[in-house]
């Protein structure tokens, strides 16, 4: 490995190439201008070269400066950014998961007590907010992200095949003498998730209802909900029916609280997606939480092979 000039004359030359003023660094550093003259003249030394041109109330830079420069500054970035990295990282013993208000409240939440009970010695919290997490400035050890899966930077991971369906309480089904056929959802309110209408060919009732050659039944009519958890909640309390994600509502529907009144399901373009930095894939507190998450998914497959045994998808 080559050997390295001394740090405080690099920083002398980034601050005083910033500036273009001996003066001004020496000012930002907290230190004299001729303090900050002899650590530039230290490293011009060490480089065997000139890197600043000395005018009568100015400095310039030399083409050798001007070629570092970039470098030099870049290499300051980066351990500036690692710093923050290394203040931000939550504690060994805290796990924090930044995942959609909807993922946290219909499939993470009722499902944590398990994660609890195996890892008592974790403490984990959930920052459930639509914001795509930053995890080089963000305290985040996880994040499921809903999307296509293209998160540059990060180890990304399939949850598993997502599906959107029409979804309806028992309640309602009975209203209709334990049957609905297409046709009957003129006399339904529609429940738009417009949760994924940031994805382009995010899956609409318009979507479904054209599939279903019910073309004659307006697909913009009914209620729109910002959050997909709230549409399935106006759904179990009998408001309309809902497209709504099957991995959203798998549980309620594995629980009798949804029905699926249609065979026709639609295939989303997206997923949710497991994601960290890969150099912390093998943290063992992600480890724990990623392999109880797939656990989960693995436990539920019994019920959805079932389930979507009688579904065809379009």
């Amino acid at each position: 490995m080559h050997r390295l000039p001394p740090l405080n004359a690099l920083r002398a030359f980034d601050v005083a190439a910033r500036h273009m003023s001996f003066q001004k660094a020496a000012e930002e550093l907290n230190v004299t201008p001729s303090a900050l003259s002899y650590q530039i003249r230290q490293l011009e030394g060490f480089l065997d070269v000139r890197l600043f041109e000395r005018l009568n109330r100015a400095v310039r830079l030399t083409e050798a400066g001007e070629r570092i420069v970039p470098g030099v500054r870049d290499a300051f970035e980066r351990l500036a950014g690692a710093m923050e990295r290394l203040k931000s990282a939550s504690p060994p013993n805290v796990l924090t998961v930044s995942t959609g208000p909807s993922f946290a409240a219909k499939w993470l939440s009722p499902r944590l007590h398990k994660f609890l009970e195996q890892h008592p010695d974790i403490d984990i919290r959930i920052s459930a907010n639509m914001r795509l997490a930053d995890f080089d400035n963000d305290a985040v050890d996880v994040a499921i992200r809903f999307g296509a899966g293209k998160y540059r930077g990060l180890h990304v991971e399939a949850l598993a095949d997502e599906h959107v369906l029409p979804l309806v309480s028992p309640k309602v089904l009975e209203e209709f003498g334990g049957r609905l056929e297409p046709v009957d959802l003129a006399r339904l309110t529609l429940l738009h998730d417009d949760s994924a209408n940031f994805l382009p060919n995010a899956s609409s009732w318009a979507d479904w209802l054209r599939l279903a050659h019910m073309d004659d039944i307006d697909a913009s009519r009914g209620r729109h909900f910002s959050h997909a958890d709230h549409a399935l909640e106006a759904a179990l309390d009998g408001a309309g029916i809902v497209l709504g994600r099957l991995m959203l509502s798998v549980r309620d529907i594995a629980l009798g609280r949804l029905v699926a009144p249609f065979d026709l399901m639609l295939r989303p373009q997206a997923a949710f997606f497991f994601c960290c930095l890969p150099s912390r894939l093998e943290e063992a507190k992600i480890k724990a939480f990623r392999t109880f998450l797939f656990d989960e998914i693995r436990e539920e497959q019994a019920f959805l092979r079932t389930f979507l045994g009688g579904k065809r998808t379009a």
